[in-house]
């Protein structure tokens, strides 16, 4: 090669450096911009972004601070249960009977419902209004195809399979209670909510009326303090501890309203599930004889019973890609508190909160740097939590090396649809970022992926904590970063 060549391949190398040094400079540009904000001054902030490709880091910011990452940490969660459940995997639960049947159909005996942790019975992201309690019908056939007319026993319920640690830990009290604050059981059922109607009078600070509860939850004592106000929508809060009947729901509802719903936590789901097949069976005609028993109040049964029990049926919930789509897209806590405990129940035979954030911890601990994680829990409600940017980088980073399309497909995508469908609408970063996002008082997150327009793939994560804006303003703020990205 003659020194022209040489001088020419040169300057060509030189402007190619350029030119990816002024695209690295760009999301770069975009995030001291975002960090430099005066009201930012206060927050911690820890921003990772690598090329999935070569693994270079494109723009860092306290890559490696690990903060509260609020609901991000479904993206551990769910990638887990791909990984160690399989995208295919359903939870179960089971129908026993002890004692014998008469040849005039009387159970001398009783019935068992075995749970196994399934979060999708009678759920309304699976079921339309009105048909929650459908899949009893085949619960109560398959009892009436073994010839039993009349149970001379009872039900007994058995949510053991979780554990009855009930909230986990770092859960505060303003949370628990509420809809989204519902905690896993064995046996969940209807999303483990109940539903709270009000009526309010057209005069501010007069008290409402609490008219009605759904389902009904038998021994609850709900305080009512909610007054009516000159607001728009839900602005009443459920205080109420796992197992406790004594609960209080305070606040203000618009004026002038009729049965008004407020969605509440269900105290105790494994009592609730006994009461209703109870009353399954009675409204199929078959008669139970004595009162419901749940094991958390009997645990003495468990061992007595399951030697000598008949199995009656096995019901399949649905698989971990259909639960983990709901948790990426619409970030349903209860779903993703149930896939945990689903991996502690696989990997150590109790699936309680800890057992299942262990086996997550363990499973990760070959393949990535948990030196300084934190969990304890898998929905992100609790406060004790702590991740890094560059923690959730090194998740996708694997996550896209292993090829896991149904946890990519689980993603809410911006400007289209989930939580992020009003992210970076009519922006560059429209239909390229596929992410969680997080939101909690003062913490702010996102992480995912992000197909820029030049063809590559990136891997990101942002987090803020103790933030001073709006939820809204501070997205608004980072899409900055997330369109400077999608033009990578």
């Amino acid at each position: 090669m003659n020194r022209w060549g040489v001088l020419v391949g040169v300057l060509l190398q030189v402007v190619v450096g350029f030119s990816q040094q002024q695209s690295t400079n760009s999301v770069e540009t975009a995030l001291k911009t975002f960090v430099a904000q005066k009201d930012l001054s206060g927050a911690a902030i820890s921003f990772h972004a690598i090329d999935l490709a070569s693994g270079a880091t494109i723009a860092t910011h306290n890559s490696e601070m690990a903060i509260i990452p609020a609901s991000t940490v479904k993206l551990f969660t769910t990638a887990t249960a791909f990984q160690r459940l399989g995208p295919y995997f359903r939870p179960e639960t089971k129908l026993y009977y002890t004692g014998t049947i008469s040849e005039e159909g009387v159970l001398t005996g009783n019935i068992i419902i075995k749970g196994g942790g399934d979060p999708t019975l009678g759920s309304k992201y699976f079921t339309k209004d009105g048909e929650e309690r459908d899949f009893f019908h085949d619960w109560v056939k398959s009892i009436r195809e073994l010839g039993i007319t009349k149970v001379d026993g009872y039900v007994l319920a058995d949510a053991s399979a979780l554990g009855y640690d009930g909230a986990p830990a770092g859960w505060t009290w303003s949370d628990m209670g509420n809809y989204y604050g519902a905690w896993p059981s064995g046996l969940t059922l209807f999303d483990n909510m109940i539903k709270l109607y009000f009526s309010t009078s057209d005069t501010a600070g007069d008290s409402s009326s609490l008219d009605c509860i759904e389902p009904y939850i038998p021994g609850l004592y709900l305080e009512n303090r909610v007054q009516s106000a000159s607001v728009k929508g839900d602005n009443a809060y459920v205080f109420g501890a796992p197992y406790s009947k004594d609960w209080f729901v305070e606040g203000r509802l618009p004026l002038k309203q009729e049965d008004f719903m407020v969605k509440a936590a269900n105290p105790d789901p494994e009592e609730l599930f006994a009461l209703e097949f109870t009353s399954a069976l009675k409204n199929s005609g078959i008669d139970v004889k004595y009162h419901y028993q749940t094991m958390r109040k009997n645990q003495s049964f468990r061992d007595l019973y399951y030697d000598s029990a008949e199995l009656i049926m096995e019901y399949k919930g649905k698989d971990v890609t259909n639960i983990a789509y709901w948790v990426n897209q619409r970030s349903v806590n209860l779903f993703a508190e149930h896939l945990v405990c689903l991996i502690g129940l696989q990997r150590f035979g109790q699936g309680n909160t800890s057992n299942g954030v262990q086996a997550m911890v363990d499973y990760w601990a070959n393949k990535i740097d948990v030196s300084t994680i934190r969990l304890t829990d898998g929905s992100g409600l609790s406060r004790s939590n702590a991740v890094s940017a560059k923690h959730f980088t090194s998740l996708l980073k694997y996550m896209n090396k292993e090829g896991a399309a149904q946890f990519e497909k689980s993603l809410p995508i911006a400007g289209k649809s989930g939580t992020l469908a009003s992210v970076c609408r009519g922006q560059s970063g429209q239909g390229r970022i596929f992410a969680k996002s997080g939101t909690m008082s003062r913490v702010k997150s996102y992480a995912g992926y992000v197909n820029t327009k030049s063809g590559k793939k990136l891997a990101f994560a942002i987090i803020v904590n103790n933030h001073t804006n709006s939820s809204y303003s501070l997205t608004r703020k980072m899409e900055a970063i997330f369109n400077a990205m999608a033009n990578f």
